[in-house]
């Protein structure tokens, strides 16, 4: 193999593949498979190819031109039933508008795709990859800018870096209003069932929670404060645990419907009544939570106005235009329905 060489000549962002080649010393057709995401390269040549590709700031000459048809790549770190499908049909809303396909896939939990998943999306070059509560890390960015297909996360705690366009919603303000609702009734001692301690969405929802606290001079209660997943089975065991105190709280704020779901059912097993003994408030206000019984107060946090608007962010990037923003966070608001009541006595 001829060993690597400087290149010489080439200006950032002026390098040939031909020139790339020749610093790295591999062939041009190498190098073009790696541009062109090809799975048949070792992995200790690829990254020196992309470290010489991200050293000139290497960019196609030719700019992409979507077609009047094509499809995006939809993908989620995991499918959250209800939660899920509320995005899907934001997104639905838009692509079908536009004559665009959607491929759905998940990543088990992750937050960061495989370079396997990622690979398979190089080679169908789709028309642009909508990640939600995931995103690419910094090397899988540069692979997708170099093949000109756009990238953007729906996430709500909305903390990816600002060059990565992002949709999300405010979650300090949809703490601090369930919390407000809350001490507003007359309630005291509140529990709040958060999300996984280490998701910023948890933390900033917890923050609002402390920070009506602080407005009306109440200290928060550290046992009262849990974590959990967002998931029905983590309201469920918090609840019963926080329910079966002898100084049991008053109202719950729970980090999600359906963790709040798992709540009523952990009150109905103890034999408490919602709202009269039990106060509680969910998040999301999905579809099912104005059903339940009793019709749950949760905070809206828009998924399909966030899904829609993420599709509409990166339709516009395929057809070449330029973002006014890289970053919109939507309006949580509470709405308040019959679950929520001043404390007994």
């Amino acid at each position: 193999m001829t060993p690597p060489r400087a290149a010489t000549g080439s200006g950032a962002g002026s390098a040939t593949i031909a020139t790339i080649a020749d610093e790295v010393g591999v062939s041009v057709a190498t190098v073009s498979k790696v541009l062109n995401g090809r799975a048949d390269v070792a992995p200790e040549t690829r990254a020196r190819v992309e470290a010489s590709l991200d050293r000139h700031r290497y960019q196609r000459r030719a700019k992409r031109q979507p077609s009047d048809t094509g499809q995006i790549d939809l993908v989620f770190h995991e499918f959250a039933s209800e939660w899920a499908m509320e995005i899907i049909r934001g997104v639905e809303t838009v692509t079908v508008a536009a004559n665009v396909d959607v491929v759905l896939s998940q990543l088990r939990g992750k937050h960061r795709p495989p370079q396997q998943w990622l690979d398979g999306v190089l080679t169908r070059r789709p028309l642009g990859v909508l990640f939600v509560l995931c995103g690419p890390t910094q090397s899988q960015q540069q692979q997708l800018e170099r093949q000109r297909i756009p990238f953007v996360v729906v996430d709500t705690d909305s903390a990816t870096t600002a060059s990565v366009p992002t949709v999300g919603s405010n979650n300090w303000n949809g703490g601090l209003l369930a919390t407000r609702h809350l001490l507003e009734l007359g309630h005291r001692r509140i529990a709040i069932i958060s999300g996984p301690k280490d998701v910023l969405c948890s933390q900033a929802r917890l923050a609002g929670f402390r920070s009506a606290h602080d407005e009306a001079g109440l200290p928060v209660d550290p046992d009262l404060v849990r974590y959990g997943n967002f998931y029905v089975d983590a309201g469920y065991e918090h609840g019963m645990e926080l329910l079966s105190r002898p100084d049991r709280p008053t109202a719950i704020f729970a980090g999600s419907d359906l963790q709040a779901m798992g709540v009523l059912r952990a009150a109905r097993r103890l034999g408490l009544h919602v709202p009269e003994q039990l106060s509680m408030i969910g998040y999301d206000n999905l579809p099912m939570s104005a059903w339940i019984e009793p019709a749950l107060t949760t905070v809206n946090q828009p998924l399909r106005d966030m899904a829609g608007t993420a599709a509409r962010m990166l339709l516009d990037l395929a057809r070449g235009d330029e973002l006014s923003t890289s970053r919109i966070d939507l309006v949580t608001e509470l709405v308040v329905r019959e679950s929520t009541a001043p404390p007994a006595g």
